[in-house]
């Protein structure tokens, strides 16, 4: 029963946190640290991240299958806008991935340490109560707007700190129109969630049975994914009708108080 319990609260914490710029990875750590929660191992991990990543897909089913549609598209304008935005993904999933692989290890150690989760989370709310003072635009994105949003993807490496807070105050900066700005920041999530939970399943792969023992059972697994899944497709439509009001640097005061709590309270 407690095992059910672990998963449904880790589940709507991905699912609600992966997507509210309120930073999955710190609030999973914090969740576990308050609550006594084990961690939620390899399996879980993959399943609850594949669980979100299906939220975006059904979430943005429709301009993910014009995209598709528009790669193989006999007219050219269409064609080139398709493939435009892929390269845009692309683009935007580098700084990540410079910075990632170079400083696993370091950024790994970090989710052991509450404190210097809940110190980041408070820097998630100061950004994130920053963009306040940010006009509103109506930009697509670019280039160059696309890497800057990769660059606060890559920035959100690091635990406490939100990947949807970061793209999101980053796109804000660069004047985007709501719309266009979450959906691009969750699109171009997408490439990289998938990557995670691949490393993931191959990490599991090689695991010994020693090393996956005490997993949860797969009946277990599947649940929390479904949760995840729908927790996580009504977070996106609550962060999206945030954006297109002016609440949505909100969160960056919450954000401050939670991670306060947890510099002061965690050990």
């Amino acid at each position: 029963m407690k095992e059910f319990f672990d998963v449904t609260v880790l589940a709507v914490l991905q699912g609600v946190a992966e997507f509210l710029p309120i930073s999955s990875s710190g609030h999973l750590v914090i969740g576990q640290h308050l609550l006594g929660m084990n961690p939620p191992g390899m399996r879980l991990e993959v399943f609850l991240h594949v669980g979100t990543l299906a939220s975006i897909f059904v979430f943005y089913r429709r301009p993910i299958a014009s995209i598709f549609t528009g790669l193989f598209a006999s007219d050219a304008e269409r064609r080139r806008e398709a493939w435009g935005y892929v390269a845009k993904i692309m683009v935007s999933a580098l700084p990540a991935v410079a910075i990632y692989f170079p400083f696993k290890k370091s950024i790994d150690d970090m989710f052991e340490n509450a404190r210097m989760v809940g110190a980041l989370l408070m820097f998630t709310g100061a950004v994130l109560a920053g963009t306040r003072f940010l006009p509103r635009g109506k930009n697509m994105v670019g280039f160059l707007r696309a890497f800057l949003m990769g660059c606060g993807q890559a920035i959100a490496i690091l635990p406490g700190v939100s990947r949807s807070g970061m793209t999101l105050a980053a796109a804000r900066a660069g004047r985007v129109s709501p719309e266009a700005a979450a959906e691009f920041s969750f699109l171009m999530s997408a490439p990289l969630i998938a990557g995670d939970a691949l490393l993931h399943i191959l990490k599991a792969v090689k695991a010994t049975p020693e090393e996956l023992m005490g997993e949860p059972s797969w009946g277990v697994v599947a649940f929390g994914a479904v949760v995840a899944a729908v927790v996580g497709y009504f977070s996106l439509a609550i962060l999206l009708r945030t954006l297109r009001g002016r609440g949505f640097w909100l969160f960056g005061p919450y954000c401050v108080i939670a991670g306060l709590l947890v510099v002061c309270f965690c050990k």
